[in-house]
């Protein structure tokens, strides 16, 4: 394990934060505390990732850096205005046992976050650091999203019983800035999926679903008007959503999106379109994991089997018919006879009329016919039961399906919101044994195994005739290159690409606007999506989800008014802040206060399963003991809930 010192560290009291993990996310997290909310970072990662995508890591800084200065300069060049309060330090560590914890500070530290991409060494090194620190606030990253509640509570409650017990671990941590001991469990896949799913669906809503509660974003064209709750960004001047990294034109010369607008800013917005908060209501519970794998009746049969077995029951009926013309019997009485006759278990019909032994002639012919009918439908019955449980293949003449190449985390996620938003979905993975397969045997998606970069596998996902292709492999060259193939089969095929390197992105967008400038091309990196979030959960608030505006992010989260001047004693109207952050609603089963009528025409949904009181009137006064939900930049996140809004409020 070796140590490596990057700036200069404060002394052994000052408040920190630990970032653990063994990927791409530990590093844009610990960029995003480091340069967004200025705290002071140590990172421990693996010897062999030290040196991953470093001009990632690079440029993260250097934007951080880039954002500090323009800071300061807002502030009126004071010193210390907005220089961040510690430095980083980097840990090198193959996992995080108890002596790496206790070499990274974490009985002092006010934040951890375990950000391993298996879930088995985040839950172990999350149990050893509630040990060492009681208060400590943990983050973890687990895909789990049933064992992340179990481990929640767990590591909840531990810290209950150790401060309960008037224990003294962690004494120097940072209990005067408002640090609390919670447990946060968060899912990268779960966090940027909603964002793909958007992306690759034109007129599906941009979607933010906790706890049961759905925010819902929609893009409206210029001059679209509607009838949103409240504009959250106006788009780029380009109207296509290529932005590059950061938000940043690709181009470099047209206006880039703006966040959270006031009113003016939306009335000249001119030919830009909008994001508006279209729906809040509470969501559905999600696809049972339990679905029976029992086909229905239909699929038991082919279409021409199934017409074999009408035209045979049609005959039948037909017989019947005749026979009670024939001979005067009671229809019941005659369909009874002509069984027998199908069935070759009737007397001959001797000595009865002429009429009488023709229908009984033709009665064993379709008899005869029958069996083989019988036979068949009984081997397809067999064939369907037998196959139920195996992978299906994209069916004849599908079409207006969205392509889904990987089936990883990422993918299996994306592919359970695009199932429940019940679009048509053909996936196309490499891996035989990948963890997505099961959930894809469930619901019942056709699958296509093979290689995407092999001649005749988009062929067969039926790619020619998609509405759109969702690239999330781990791989950026082989999205591009199934894009570009893509692009060759249908030029005007919606893509998304899930890419890493932010300058590869910039480089892939300006080839494929110029050589496609009439499609659409949008690039999501699942740890740019998730970074905020994750962050967000270490600054101590509720992080219910991000919305991409194209490459930037704008967070939903709730907030206790409680001890944040820019809202406590405020009107609404006060407390909007145009770029920055804007309250949305207001938490009525927070405060169990949900049958007052303080906030008069505002409470037009008391009673609702959240609890949440929307288009909140701007004269309302935010109380300390209100709970609100606000949408939100990261600078802003960061200057109203930051260590440097702390410090200005001489916390």
């Amino acid at each position: 394990m070796g140590s490596v010192p990057n700036q200069g560290q404060q002394g052994a009291a000052a408040t920190h934060m630990v970032v653990c993990g063994d990927d791409g996310l530990a590093h844009r997290l610990a960029a995003e505390l480091r340069g967004v909310y200025g705290e002071q970072v140590t990172l421990v990662v693996p010897a062999s990732e030290r040196s991953v995508r470093p001009p990632v890591v690079g440029r993260a800084r250097a934007a951080s850096a880039a954002l500090l200065d323009r800071m300061v300069s807002a502030a009126g060049g004071r010193a210390g205005a907005a220089e961040p309060a510690g430095g980083e330090r980097l840990l090198e560590a193959a996992e995080a046992t108890e002596a790496v914890l206790a070499d990274a500070g974490v009985e002092r530290a006010a934040a951890l976050a375990l950000v391993y991409d298996d879930d088995e060494t985040n839950i172990r090194a999350a149990l050893t650091a509630r040990r060492l620190n009681p208060r400590l606030r943990l983050v973890l990253r687990l895909y789990n999203r049933r064992l992340g509640q179990y481990i929640e509570e767990l590591l909840d409650q531990a810290s209950a019983l150790a401060s309960g017990d008037g224990s003294d671990a962690g004494a120097g941590s940072d209990s005067g800035s408002g640090f609390d001991a919670s447990t946060t469990v968060l899912s990268d896949a779960d966090t940027a999926a909603p964002a793909l799913v958007a992306s690759a669906v034109a007129g599906t809503s941009k979607v933010v679903q906790t706890d049961g509660l759905l925010l819902r974003a929609v893009e409206l064209p210029p001059g679209g008007g509607g009838s949103g709750r409240a504009t959250l960004a106006l788009l780029s001047a380009s109207g296509n959503g290529t932005a590059g990294p950061d938000g940043a034109d690709p181009g470099g010369a047209e206006q880039g999106p703006e966040l959270l607008p006031d009113a003016a800013a939306v009335r000249a917005a001119g030919e830009r379109g909008t994001v508006v908060l279209e729906q809040v209501s509470y969501a559905a519970p999600a696809m049972s994991p339990g679905r029976s794998v029992v086909p229905p009746f239909a699929s038991l049969f082919s279409r021409r089997l199934r017409w074999s077995l009408a035209g045979l029951v049609g005959c039948v009926a037909a017989l019947a018919v005749a026979l009670t013309v024939v001979t005067g019997d009671h229809p019941l009485y005659a369909t009874y006879m002509t069984l027998l006759d199908l069935f070759a278990i009737n007397d001959p019909a001797l000595g009865a009329s002429t009429g009488r032994q023709v229908l009984q002639l033709l009665a064993g012919l379709v008899g005869l016919l029958l069996l083989p009918v019988l036979l068949a439908a009984v081997l397809e019955a067999l064939g369907t039961f037998r196959t139920a449980s195996a992978l299906r293949k994209p069916p004849r003449g599908l079409g207006g399906h969205v392509v889904l190449l990987g089936l990883g985390k990422i993918g299996t996620r994306v592919l359970t919101r695009l199932r429940e938003l019940n679009i048509p979905v053909v996936c196309v993975e490499s891996d035989p044994e990948a963890r997505g397969l099961a959930t894809a045997r469930r619901l019942r998606v056709p699958v296509v195994l093979g290689d995407v970069t092999q001649e005749g596998v988009l062929e067969a996902a039926k790619v020619h005739r998609a509405h759109a292709l969702l690239a999330v492999t781990s791989a950026d060259t082989t999205n591009l290159e199934a894009a570009l193939y893509a692009r060759s089969v249908r030029p005007d095929l919606r893509v998304v690409l899930r890419l890493y390197d932010d300058d590869f992105a910039t480089a892939v967008y300006r080839t494929l606007r110029a050589a496609h400038p009439q499609a659409s091309t949008r690039s999501r990196s699942v740890s740019h999506l998730a970074a905020p979030a994750f962050a967000g959960a270490m600054m101590g608030r509720q992080i219910l989800g991000a919305i991409p505006v194209e490459r930037r992010v704008l967070l939903f989260a709730a907030v206790e008014v409680g001890g944040h001047p820019q809202l406590e004693g405020k009107t609404v109207g006060e407390a909007f802040r145009a770029g920055a952050w804007r309250v949305l609603a207001l938490d009525t089963a927070h405060t169990g206060r949900r049958e007052e009528s303080a906030v008069e025409g505002a409470y037009e949904e008391v009673g609702s399963p959240s609890g949440l009181v929307w288009d909140l009137p701007d004269t309302y006064v935010l109380k300390g003991a209100d709970r609100v939900v606000l949408a939100a930049t990261r600078r802003g996140l960061a200057e109203l809930l930051g260590r440097r809004a702390r410090e200005r409020a001489g916390m």
